[in-house]
């Protein structure tokens, strides 16, 4: 009895595992990629652990040949992978209103590292990016992030068809919202820029012998921190609402 019954748990635990730990890869605060691999493959496995008693009832049995199993793992994967590129796509909003707002200020040459992303970026999208990552752990956001992954289970069934359309469907929505994000986040910056511009271009109009590049692009640098610093709580506040809106979906709240 109990060499019948192990095999199905161990069974249970890595198919749990395996939708944990793909999602654990991408989610915003739990795979980063300065965060040590060892620390989130122990996370997720302890996590599939505590979740197991709970999810395994649902799980369908130990498949009779090697390509079922294969296949159930696969789906597994990529629900997983799904999930945590939704939270993902989301903070990519952030790289896109900081290339806008360093394009507008004139800080577009300057490329940093970007820890959130991990490649190079512009200097007010890694801000934004750290900043919105500092904010999402304090106010406990990467909870409701995991507590997703784990109600999740009630949407995605294992072992039921994947439903590639609806999928489809939803990274594309994830995908259009992300860029709607990223032109809210920069509009107070378009806005202002625009003026400014238009100013520049008149300045020079009238008075051809000012050399407005060397006005403009000091100028340019110091109205972009000013707005920044005054437009920083509504930046963040447009970004937590969109992620709340594209989050809570999925989870199973009472």
């Amino acid at each position: 009895m109990l060499a019948e019954l192990l095999p199905n748990q161990i069974f249970a635990l890595l198919l749990i595992f395996t939708r944990i730990g793909t999602a654990l890869m991408l989610l915003p605060g739990y795979g980063e990629s300065y965060i040590s691999t060892r620390i989130r493959l122990l996370l997720a496995l302890v996590t599939a652990v505590v979740i197991h008693p709970a999810i395994a009832p649902g799980l369908p049995p130990l498949p009779d040949s090697a390509a079922a199993l294969l296949l159930l793992v696969f789906g597994e994967a990529f629900i997983g992978l799904f999930l945590g590129s939704l939270s993902r796509l989301l903070m990519a909003a952030l790289s896109i209103g900081g290339m806008i707002i360093a394009t507008i200020t004139g800080l577009a040459n300057a490329l940093t590292n970007d820890p959130t992303a991990a490649q190079q970026g512009s200097i007010a999208g890694s801000f934004l990016s750290t900043l919105a990552l500092l904010i999402i752990l304090v106010l406990d956001l990467h909870h409701l992030l995991l507590r997703g992954v784990i109600d999740s289970y009630q949407l995605f069934q294992p072992g039921a068809p994947i439903f590639v359309g609806d999928i489809s469907e939803m990274i594309s929505r994830v995908v259009a919202k992300a860029f709607l994000l990223g032109f809210q986040i920069s509009s107070p910056f378009i806005a202002v820029g625009l003026i400014f511009n238009l100013g520049l271009g008149l300045l020079a109009r009238l008075m051809p012998q000012m050399q407005v590049f060397f006005i403009a692009i000091p100028l340019q640098i110091l109205v972009g921190m000013a707005i920044l610093m005054i437009a920083l709580p509504a930046i963040m506040g447009w970004f937590l609402t969109g992620f709340q809106e594209m989050t809570l979906p999925f989870v199973g709240l009472p």
